[in-house]
């Protein structure tokens, strides 16, 4: 019984996986960006957990924020907030697929916010980000509809 508990379990995991890359904003647990603020990027310069308490459904996906005020700055202009690629990676989006991302890896350019797989990708960006965010600019279109 505790084996077939367990195969479920991942069953479900690799179901909920799948599903999330389908989307076109990177969800895990039901929530866009791991449940990160947005705004908190832009106004603290760092990640700040949201609150279930306050959130708000954009593209498909719930939201969520650490405070009021910045739950009204992105309910004004969520495309100034929302991160570039649906919060998937930016360095694979360049190379054509969606790829999860870890929050500590977060970098606002030109005043976009942009993830990466890891920190190891995350060098790697920052050491040609024009010319990944050109190819990823390009790639997004064909793949953000895509699993």
């Amino acid at each position: 019984m505790k084996k077939i508990l367990t195969i479920a379990a991942m069953l479900l995991l690799i179901i909920s996986v799948a599903k999330a890359q389908k989307s076109e904003i990177f969800i895990t647990d039901g929530k866009a960006i791991k449940g990160y603020d947005p705004v908190a990027f832009f106004k603290e310069s760092k990640p700040v957990k949201g609150s279930n308490n306050i959130s708000f459904q954009y593209k498909d996906a719930t939201w969520l924020f650490s405070s009021p005020e910045n739950l009204e700055s992105f309910k004004k202009t969520p495309e100034k907030y929302a991160p570039q690629y649906g919060g998937y990676c930016a360095y694979g989006t360049a190379d054509g697929h969606k790829a999860p991302t870890q929050t500590d890896t977060w970098t606002v350019v030109n005043g976009k916010l942009y993830f990466n797989y890891n920190t190891k990708v995350k060098e790697n960006w920052d050491k040609q980000q024009a010319a990944l965010i050109e190819k990823a600019n390009a790639q997004w279109p064909l793949i953000k509809d895509k699993p």
